[in-house]
């Protein structure tokens, strides 16, 4: 059932919710405290997820305005009411300072799903080090590894684990020289208020597949759900409160939340959702914060009698209009952005209309990616992989940085051929992403094609959902070969496509494609929506 939000509402609520306002139940808490008389004791956990290396503020859209806002293949659609700046390091600061001095420094907690300092151009210039240096200046206390965290090989994220003054942690991932989860003890426990606190961190199971597994050789991912029926009998004992840190997802979350006892509570990521009010399945809550830094989640445990009687959510919305940025915070991103300000803020191209990723679906830019791959590279078909992050490009002048959002990866472009039967089956293989028989294999976004037209019918049996593949307005021919352009990604199994590293002349290219989508942008001067959308029908 696809759930319409704004603001990450329920769109029938949408109204009670002033812009810069944050949400709130605890009328029902404070009465059942009121009729018990026994005391009752409050603890924030504030908390940020899918970052995905956004610290500077983005404007929205009432369409499309990041990777998974708009796109109504996602089983919850969730968008903007307004176009306005939202986000930015600066006033997460100011938000964070403010719920602090309002809640007691003392009474709150401050955690990062995941999928934080990678995939944006300043994040690549530092490696990952400038969002780190943002995250220890407001002083957080656990971050949980998502996929994109070892994007810069599996010693960068333990240099970047050096340098912060957090933990970042995952149970489910182990070092196999150690056999022990990576980095240390995957838990905190905090004490707040008087209540012990105990939170688990838990990445995501199919990292492997999800980039280039080189970058985690030597590190084994389990299911977290399986490793979290191991810690939380352990951290019942050690702590009054059992929170989860889940970089799983929200469909395995609430199976997680379903399936284990003793969980009190899960803050989810790697979806980028809105849970809003939170979602309570069995005894066990579960919430989540979007991404890109667009909101800072508070989660307040009601706590009576060293027990949690109930959660209160309030999402703090960053509109920069109504907020103040932390000063501090800000002198610290223009002092990062100083030495590259020519790169970031050097001009590419005018866009004539927002071109933004979609996840679920066929994806604007990700078509006008593929369009330029063919053109430049006299292919027939052009594949890039869906994925999930990424700030849509404006109306207006596009600068470098602006494209990093998109393609922020040191991928190179691949020629190569496969048979008509091979992008059947890719295809397929797509299908069943989207819609696995088991949501533990769940994997990426659909695919993104461009240069031929198919069906996929999501209702259908797994392997017999594509049909109507057309190229040039005449079918493909199963044994007839076609020449594709991709990127060398694809070739490693990424997102369970195997059969595109199976084709024959491939052609390893040194050229970078995001180099050379920045230059044919250059060339172009200006764009607008790519005139192929619409090249695959999809029934849900």
């Amino acid at each position: 059932m696809k759930l319409s939000m704004r603001f990450g509402i329920p769109f029938m609520m949408a109204p009670l919710i002033l812009a810069g306002a944050c949400t709130n139940s605890k009328p029902a808490a404070t009465a059942a405290s009121e009729m018990t008389g026994k005391e009752q004791k409050s603890i924030s956990i504030l908390h940020t997820n899918d970052m995905h290396g956004s610290y500077m503020p983005f404007l929205t859209t009432t369409g499309n305005a990041t990777a998974q806002t708009g796109d109504a293949g996602r089983d919850t659609l969730v968008t903007f009411d307004k176009a306005a700046r939202i986000g930015g390091f600066a006033y997460l600061a100011s938000a964070v300072k403010k719920v602090r001095k309002e809640k007691g420094a003392d009474n709150v907690l401050l955690v990062d799903g995941g999928d934080t300092f990678s995939d944006d151009q300043l994040g690549n210039l530092t490696k990952g080090e400038a969002m780190i240096r943002f995250m220890n200046a407001i002083n957080y206390d656990l971050m949980a590894l998502g996929n994109h965290d070892f994007d810069y090989g599996l010693q960068r994220t333990r240099e970047l684990q050096q340098m912060a003054t957090f933990p970042m942690r995952a149970a489910n991932i182990t070092d196999d020289n150690t056999q022990q989860p990576i980095f240390g003890e995957p838990y905190v426990i905090k004490e707040k208020n008087g209540v012990k606190v105990a939170i688990l961190a838990l990445g995501y199971r199919n990292t492997p597949i999800t980039g280039n597994p080189e970058n985690v050789k030597g590190l084994r991912f389990k299911v977290g759900q399986e490793v979290a029926q191991t810690y939380v009998p352990e951290l019942r004992k050690k702590a009054d409160i059992v929170v989860v840190l889940s970089h799983e997802g929200t469909a395995v979350d609430y199976k997680m939340a379903r399936e284990v006892a003793g969980i009190d509570l899960i803050i989810g990521a790697h979806s980028h959702d809105i849970l809003e009010p939170r979602k309570k399945i069995g005894q066990t809550y579960v919430v989540q914060a979007m991404s890109d830094a667009a909101v800072l989640g508070e989660t307040e445990l009601i706590v009576r009698d060293q027990q949690l009687v109930d959660v209160i959510t309030h999402h703090h919305w960053l509109w920069n209009e109504p907020l103040q940025p932390d000063a501090a915070m800000q002198a610290m991103i223009d002092q990062q952005r100083k030495p590259h300000l020519d790169k970031l803020q050097e001009h590419v191209v005018e866009s004539k209309a927002t071109i933004g990723r979609q996840y679920k679906s066929e994806s604007p830019f990700d078509k006008l990616v593929g369009n330029l791959l063919l053109e430049g590279f006299k292919g027939d078909v052009a594949i890039m992989p869906g994925v999930g992050y990424g700030i849509s490009i404006k109306t207006g002048p596009v600068t470098s940085e602006d494209v990093y959002k998109l393609l922020p990866h040191p991928s190179r472009i691949v020629t190569l051929t496969m048979t008509g039967q091979q992008l059947k089956q890719t295809l397929e293989q797509a299908a069943k992403n989207l819609k696995p028989a088991n949501k533990l294999e769940a994997v990426g976004g659909l695919i993104q094609i461009a240069g031929i037209r198919y069906e996929m019918d999501l209702t259908k049996p797994i392997g017999e959902r594509i049909s109507n593949i057309q190229l040039n307005n005449q079918p493909i021919n199963d044994t007839q070969n076609y020449k594709i352009v991709t990127h060398n990604g694809l070739l490693t199994g990424l997102h369970n496509f195997d059969e595109i590293g199976k084709g024959q002349k491939i052609n390893r290219t040194e050229q970078p494609l995001t180099d050379f989508i920045i230059q044919k942008l250059k060339e172009l001067k200006a764009v607008d929506m790519p005139a192929n959308m619409g090249e695959v029908t999809i029934k849900r």
